[in-house]
């Protein structure tokens, strides 16, 4: 790979060289080694250099062989140049090395990355066409996807900064606490017994000082230990007033001396005692009011704080998706588990706060209290509350209420609001009590959220009373115990008892129901109402203390607490009543005089203890709860795989909406009905209907004349009167009859393995309402009697097909009355004598008489062929005689009603004889009888009336088809919508263990579901 030509090629490159090699030719510069080309001028010196075969350079210049173990020996001649040769070529050797590794790294990177890529492009042919699942995904996921813009959106957040700036100031915080601590520390340093116990505190105090004395935290810790170490001053100069030994007496003598009078050096010591006690009372109490009033201070502050947040409405804050805070998740499982009627037992063992109480003890009024507003009704010595209220507090930016099962807010800042939600509430209670009844078990839900307000679940129960006045039902004090004792059995209910404390103690019912229901006090807390009246008209008020100590009721309690809930005028505001109520305290005896402590005093400070106490029991008990409910609904799961392991689990409302499909589909059948089958029943009907009144009224009477004239005139003043009267609303009685046995013939059709009995209950009950409200249109009336009356005026038979269509029809009609007569004929007179000797039948008395009268009339018609449709009386005279003489007694009513029979059926054989004669009467017919001693008018008759019936048929058939089928879907339609609001009738028509064992199912899933997620967002919050 050396070039070698007339300018000859570098020393170094012809030392690399072999001399020995014989075969000589030129390489061009392009093929040369990289690393040749790059020394070949710089150690050029000789002008004469040797032509390298290119065997030689590929096999020791090319990187992808090997170079040689041993250098290659210098040519002869070379003198001393030789060190500098085999330095050049060590140099070039490594060199070589060095770019061989390089491309030995460049190529397996190459390799690998071909490698890497022919996996990747294997893998991903491997991998499904996931376009076409596109359908799984919503359509309106894909326009949400290109309506929103993410980056605008990361833009709209707020900043770091932004959100800072909302947050309180604790600096500043702090600051006023170590005002109020300066000026606390000032008031109190002129009290020596204070002075030297805050001196001798000092040196414990000093490390928890320096831990909290920056912070707002730390203030309040400081000022509570000061308020802690005021009460052991108090307890401990107490102790040592009582603790003090008395003075020792003397011995005892004959005549004992006087007691010696205290010095005044011991007056004074005791008098100092007392005031020193007395001091420290003050003190002590004077604290506690300061430190309350900061904590209302800093938690107004906080409300408010809390209010502007949650109110900021800056860069699209407010468009975020708020989660369910925790109490409503548990609101909602309470809501459902009220609902919940379980046959397996499972008992709701959730916990919730029951508010019992004496009637017009003040249960609804610590309850606004703790909801911050007036939400209940209000009367006068009268029960207003009559069913339980079921009132789920939570905090929030608005003060606001709202119902269950209503959108409305009730915005509690707004006095006509207020008005109203109380208005709400009375209504619904009202309605929730039955007709007779005075109170209701049915539950009420509302929901009251606000700043500030403490999170719990509160049940206020109707008030206990212990007599039943006038316009109360009997049973009212029985239920209102019943209804008690239901929510206070719960084990995990927190009973908050609620005593009128303007009243006698001994008056209370209250006290011994919650005694039964908790004895050993573990989830009551006593709360004491009304304290301004009793204080003012109890003449000893450690009476109270010993009510707030457990000391005066036989029942025990976690807690008790004393509060003012106004001064019994409903007028009053929520904020009026706390400013008396803190007003009374801080001037109260009660408390100066330590009959009270500062924690047991104020709504306030009992919100605080329930709310605490409500959630410490839901944190013990919801986990066991949802094992209940887990084992409830394995149970039930698996009696549903046993008895219908191939039905899906459909409840109520589903197998309602299945139900409702399936006889939309009926009623739309009707539509299906074709026009030829609607004419045939409806024509077959109507004769049914009126073939009696044909043959009766206008047939028979018209048959009697002597001539065609007057049986003309006869038939068309008797059909006017038929088709005024009674024709047209006979004809829509029967279609109204058809379209009705339609319907039903349609919903009890049988769908074969698709049938669901359970459905029959509702279908017929659909159909029954249904038809019920169907009202015909009336107008349809007026124009059905003028068609009819036109067909019935039309006497012109255009063709023999007419003309035998209607002698058919009448032979028909005539033979079906011919067989109907003579059936009767034969239940007249018995057996005849075939049936007698093969059936052994006899004859009774009565048939006997009639088969007698029956002979000797069918003489008299054989005697007169044609004899009228009426016997004379001479005739039946003769007819009695003539069986009188045979032995026979007969009336002259029998001898007329058998005439009446015998004569029908002779009557009917002479007509079906002249139908057979006017078969081929169709040519006299055209010529008007005329030369013809053969009259077929009744031929005519028979065929108006059968023009009428296809023309009344198909009129009628058009007005069910066009209006009266589409009124009926739509009837049926509004039926089934009025039975899916009515969740009672829903209830009673569709029935059945299974139904029963859905509606279990799903609401046991609904509420271990609820429970399960309101369990992960309680460890969330912890």
């Amino acid at each position: 790979m050396l070039r070698v030509g007339s300018k000859a090629a570098c020393m170094a490159c012809r030392n690399l060289v072999s001399t020995n090699m014989g075969v000589r030719f030129r390489v061009p510069l392009q093929k040369l080694h990289p690393l040749s080309r790059a020394i070949h001028h710089r150690y050029s010196s000789n002008p004469n250099p040797q032509r390298a075969p290119h065997r030689t350079a590929a096999r020791y210049f090319t990187s992808m062989s090997r170079l040689p173990m041993r250098p290659p020996k210098p040519p002869p001649g070379s003198g001393g140049r030789g060190h500098q040769q085999q330095r050049n070529f060590w140099v070039a050797r490594l060199a070589v090395r060095l770019l061989k590794l390089r491309y030995i790294l460049l190529g397996s990177a190459v390799g690998g990355g071909y490698t890497a890529k022919k996996t990747y492009d294997e893998w991903k042919d491997m991998l499904p066409d996931f376009s076409e699942y596109n359908w799984v995904i919503p359509d309106f996921v894909w326009e949400l996807s290109e309506q929103i813009d993410l980056d605008k959106l990361a833009k709209a957040l707020p900043e770091i900064e932004e959100i800072a700036k909302l947050l309180p100031d604790l600096d500043k915080i702090g600051e006023n606490f170590t005002f109020i601590k300066s000026l606390l520390s000032s008031e109190t340093s002129g009290d020596p017994p204070l002075k030297a116990t805050d001196t001798s505190a000092a040196a414990t105090q000093d490390g928890n000082d320096k831990q909290y004395k920056k912070g707002l935290l730390g203030e309040l810790i400081l000022i509570q230990q000061q308020i802690q170490r005021h009460e052991e001053e108090v307890r401990r100069a107490a102790e040592a007033n009582n603790a003090r030994p008395p003075q020792p007496e003397p011995a005892p003598s004959p005549p004992p001396p006087p007691p010696p009078n205290p010095s005044p050096l011991q007056q004074k010591r005791k008098s100092s005692d007392r005031e020193r006690v007395d001091q420290l009372q003050e003190e002590l109490l004077r604290t506690q009011l300061k430190y309350q009033r900061m904590l209302e201070r800093l938690e107004k502050e906080n409300k408010e704080l809390r209010k502007v947040v949650l109110q900021k409405d800056d860069k699209g804050i407010h468009r975020r998706k708020v989660k369910k805070s925790l109490i409503d998740l548990y609101s909602e499982v309470l809501d459902i588990l009220s609902d919940y009627d379980s046959n397996y037992n499972t008992q709701d063992h959730l916990p919730r706060v029951v508010v019992v109480g004496d009637q017009s003890a003040g249960k609804t009024s610590v309850l606004e209290m703790v909801a911050q507003a007036r939400i209940f009704p209000r009367g006068s010595g009268e029960m207003m509350t009559r069913s339980p209220v079921k009132v789920t507090l939570s905090e929030g930016p608005h003060h606001v209420a709202m119902f269950k099962d209503s959108g409305r807010e009730f915005d509690l800042s707004k006095e006509e609001d207020l008005a109203a939600l109380r208005h709400e509430i009375e209504l619904r209670m009202r309605k929730s009590v039955k007709e007779g009844q005075t109170v209701s078990t049915e539950t009420i839900s509302l929901s009251v959220k606000g700043p500030g307000i403490q999170r719990m679940v509160l049940v206020d129960l109707p008030g206990v009373i212990s007599t039943v006045t006038a316009g109360m039902a009997a049973d009212t004090k029985e239920t209102i115990f019943s209804i008690s004792k239901a929510y206070m059995q719960n084990p995990n209910a927190i009973i908050l008892c609620i005593q009128d404390g303007s009243v006698d103690a001994e008056r209370s019912i209250v006290t011994d129901l919650v005694s039964q229901m908790d004895p050993q006090g573990k989830r009551t807390i006593f709360v004491l109402t009304k304290v301004d009246l009793a204080e003012k008209n109890l003449a000893s008020p450690s009476r109270i203390q010993q009510i707030v100590e457990g000391k005066l009721f036989p029942m025990k309690a976690l807690g008790y607490f004393a509060v003012v809930t106004g001064r019994g005028s409903s007028s009053e505001s929520i904020d009026s009543i706390k400013d008396y109520e803190e007003d009374f305290f801080q001037n109260s005896r009660l408390l100066r005089d330590g009959m009270l402590k500062a924690h047991q005093v104020t709504t306030k400070n009992l919100s605080l203890a329930v709310s605490d106490c409500f959630w410490k029991m839901v944190r013990e008990s919801v986990e066991q709860q949802a094992d209940v409910f887990k084992a409830s609904r394995f149970n039930l799961e698996t009696e549903w795989k046993n008895n219908y392991p191939r039905l899906r689990e459909l409840d109520r409302n589903e197998l309602y909406e299945k139900a409702k499909n399936e006889i939309l589909d009926e009623v739309i059948s009707l539509s299906q009905v074709t026009p030829q089958h609607w004419e045939s029943m409806l024509q077959k009907k109507l004769w049914e209907r009126v073939s009696t009144h044909v043959i009766e009224n206008i047939y028979l009477p018209a048959a009697q004349t002597m001539d065609s004239g007057t049986f003309n005139t006869t038939v068309d003043i008797k059909l006017k009167q038929w088709t005024d009267k009674q024709l047209p609303h006979k004809a829509l009685e029967i279609a109204w009859e058809t379209l009705q046995e339609e319907f039903a013939r349609f919903m009890a059709e049988y769908k074969g393995k698709d049938q669901d009995d359970i459905f029959d209950k509702l279908k017929e009950a659909v159909k029954d309402e249904s038809i019920k409200r169907h009202k015909w249109n009336e107008r349809a009336m007026d124009s059905l009697r003028v068609i009819q009356h036109n067909a019935l005026e039309d006497r012109s038979i255009t063709d023999k097909p007419q003309w035998d269509a209607a002698i058919g029809f009448m032979e028909e009609t005539l033979q079906s009355r011919l067989k109907d007569t003579e059936s009767v004929i034969r239940d007249m007179v018995g057996p005849d004598w075939k049936q007698r000797w093969l059936n052994w039948k006899n004859r009774t008395p009565d048939q006997h008489i009639r088969n007698e009268t029956k002979n000797e009339l069918e003489r008299l018609l054989k005697l007169h062929d044609d004899h009228t449709a009426y016997l004379a009386n001479d005739e039946v005279t003769t007819v009695r005689k003539n069986l009188e003489g045979r032995g026979v007694e007969v009336d002259p009513v029998l001898i007329k009603d058998t005439w009446h029979q015998l004569y029908r059926r002779h009557f009917l054989q002479n007509a079906l004889s002249h139908c057979n004669l006017c078969k081929r009467g169709f040519y006299y017919y055209q010529r008007h009888f005329v030369d013809s001693e053969l009259e077929c008018n009744d031929v005519v008759l028979f065929w108006r009336i059968q023009r009428m019936l296809v023309i009344t048929a198909n009129t009628l058939r058009q007005q069910l088809t066009n209006t009266e089928v589409r009124r009926l879907e739509k009837n049926v339609k509004e039926v089934l919508d009025d039975f899916g609001e009515d969740q009672e009738r829903k209830s009673h028509l569709i029935t059945g263990r299974r139904v029963q064992l859905a509606e279990d199912l799903k609401k046991v899933r609904e509420i271990q579901e609820k429970l399960e997620a309101f369990i992960e967002a309680l460890h969330k919050e912890k």
